[in-house]
């Protein structure tokens, strides 16, 4: 199984596919909804908003396993910081990609400022850059696959 490149033009050429009116292969969200879903995933990347560990501590270090598997996100999944009910926070899907666009720069210049940072992720645990850059690879792919975007 091969993962998205984690590269900002790599993103934006994907993104080039998708209409507001896209419908997803599997589950509810909206086109816009999934980059603000991706968006929020990058945030929790750079340590914003109050994310807690949702797992014990020995459990974090057995699902950090998944991220150097070529095992693919399952279809579906519910997390708790994921809920349909969460507002949409942009007027449409062209504002979703530039909030996108610019929290991704934000990331990636911060990741040369603090390369050491650790961030917490709820089921994995405090991850590295490098470890957020795996989760950011298949958690894009999923979505991307999610909406027809990517084989």
């Amino acid at each position: 199984m091969s993962f998205i490149e984690t590269d900002l033009s790599t993103f934006l050429e994907v993104f080039k596919k998708l209409e507001a009116t896209s419908k997803p292969l599997w589950g509810n969200m909206s086109a816009q909804r999934m980059v603000e879903h991706l968006t929020d995933g990058i945030n929790m990347s750079r340590g914003l908003g109050n994310h807690q560990l949702a797992v014990p501590t020995e459990k974090a270090e057995q699902l950090k396993q998944f991220l150097y598997t070529d095992k693919q996100m399952a279809q579906n999944i519910q997390v708790p910081f994921a809920t349909p009910d969460i507002t949409l926070r942009n007027a449409d899907l062209e504002d979703a990609i530039d909030e996108f666009t610019t929290t991704w720069v934000d990331y990636e210049e911060e990741k040369e400022e603090e390369p050491e940072k650790l961030a917490i992720h709820p089921f994995y645990g405090n991850l590295t850059r490098e470890e957020w850059l795996k989760v950011h690879s298949k958690h894009f792919t999923h979505h991307f696959k999610q909406f027809g975007l990517m084989e």
